[in-house]
C-alpha cells in the first residue's frame, strides 16, 4: 500500500518541479530553488505534525521526494560556475535548513 501512495504523491511532485524548472529557471535557477525550498518546508511541517506511515509516505516520500531535486542543484551549480555555482549550492541547502525548520516549529 505505501509504494501505491508513494507513486500517487510523486505523480503530483514531479511534474510541479518539472514546470517550475521548465518557467523559473533562467540565467538563474529559481524554479530549482524555490521547489528545493518549499518542498524542504513542506517536509519540515509532515515532520512536525508527526503524520502516520500512511501520510507520510503519500505526502513526504511521494511528494516532497518528487518536488525536490537534489540531482538538479548539483547540475545547476556547476553550471553557473565555480563561485556563484558554490553560493548557490550553499544558500540552497541553508535556506532549505531554515524552511525545514520553519515548518517543524509552524507545526
Amino acid at each position: 500500500m505505501d509504494a501505491v501512495l508513494v507513486v500517487a504523491g510523486a505523480a503530483v511532485g514531479a511534474p510541479l518541479r518539472y514546470t517550475a524548472g521548465h518557467y523559473l529557471d533562467g540565467r538563474f535557477p529559481l524554479g530549482t530553488l524555490l521547489v528545493n525550498v518549499v518542498g524542504a518546508f513542506l517536509l519540515g511541517l509532515f515532520a512536525g505534525l508527526t503524520l502516520d506511515g500512511h501520510l507520510m509516505a503519500l505526502l513526504g516520500t511521494g511528494f516532497c521526494g518528487a518536488l525536490t531535486t537534489y540531482s538538479a542543484l548539483t547540475v545547476k551549480s556547476v553550471e553557473l560556475g565555480r563561485v556563484t555555482g558554490t553560493a548557490y549550492a550553499l544558500g540552497t541547502v541553508l535556506l532549505a535548513l531554515g524552511a525545514a525548520q520553519a515548518g517543524f516549529v509552524l507545526a
